[in-house]
């Protein structure tokens, strides 16, 4: 059945990605953030299935059961390079890119490198722009908000994150979404990816690749701040959860300008950094009228 959720292997990049997919018709690629999986789009994929498009969402490289980065890389355009190459692995010359954390910064740089190859795209939780690089200077909340970004570049951190069976990893998700009771089986699943060897030193490269060199030498800012600011030249839109504990809904302000096409902005009330799952009824329908409209 088309409308059943299926697993397979996808080579691309030069690694063997396991996917979540379902439904047939044109291409959702969806793709996870920190800390999470491809189950992070379990509530999207039948919706987008119903809808008569092909949801297919890829555990990240290094998050298992897909492969660690052959080339050891984790940075940022290195995630951009994946979605792209996923496309051309799953058969198709275009998709529509669904990005959450991690994933909104991978479909950005794809959409910005290869906008040809991108008809559609939808992001969450983290902005597009430079406000952010200049609230990491300037914003004394979300200096706050982003303590974990500094700590990650510390040797420490793999073994703070691993204490007791990844408590950290709970205590983020309360923290970043104030009030969701996720079901127990849903932490599991994530618990589970990053039991397996490699994960967590995998999900710490995100941030040590992209981030590391601008703590290192602030100078860099300017530069990793332009890498997120060349105009998006396909239709889009931003879903941000109006209590994010990660990164403040402020910081959606002024994202509009690096969009010609088009930007419909919607911050969720009541939701979180996992916006899409803790409120997937009001996010399903704000996404499928997008893409049919």
């Amino acid at each position: 059945m088309a409308n059943e959720m299926k697993t397979r292997v996808v080579r691309a990049s030069n690694l063997n990605f396991h996917v979540l997919e379902m439904g047939t018709g044109p291409l959702v690629l969806c793709l996870h953030g920190f800390p999470d999986t491809a189950w992070s789009f379990r509530h999207q994929m039948p919706a987008l299935a119903g809808a008569g498009f092909h949801a297919v969402a890829p555990f990240m490289r290094g998050y298992a059961p897909s492969e660690p980065a052959p080339d050891g890389r984790y940075d940022s355009a290195a995630l951009s390079e994946d979605a792209l190459n996923l496309i051309d692995a799953l058969g198709y010359s275009e998709a529509i890119l669904f990005g959450h954390d991690w994933g909104a910064v991978a479909a950005y740089g794809a959409t910005s490198t290869g906008p040809k190859k991108i008809s559609k795209l939808v992001t969450a939780a983290v902005p597009y722009g430079t406000a952010f690089f200049q609230a990491l200077v300037t914003n004394y909340a979300q200096q706050k908000r982003s303590w974990y970004m500094y700590f990650f570049q510390s040797s420490i951190a793999e073994a703070a994150v691993s204490l007791n069976d990844f408590l950290f990893l709970e205590k983020i998700w309360a923290d970043w979404s104030p009030g969701w009771k996720w079901a127990p089986e849903e932490m599991e699943a994530l618990k589970r990816c990053f039991r397996e060897p490699g994960t967590l030193s995998a999900a710490l490269g995100y941030y040590r690749a992209t981030l590391g060199p601008l703590f290192r030498v602030p100078a860099q800012m300017p530069a990793l701040a332009q890498a997120m600011s060349p105009p998006i030249e396909v239709p889009a839109m931003m879903l941000h959860g109006a209590n994010d504990g990660c990164i403040g809904a402020e910081l959606l302000e002024g994202m509009s300008s690096f969009f010609p096409r088009g930007l419909r902005t919607e911050v969720v009330a009541g939701a979180g950094h996992f916006v899409h799952q803790e409120k997937p009824d009001v996010v399903n329908k704000l996404i499928i009228d997008f893409l049919k409209g």
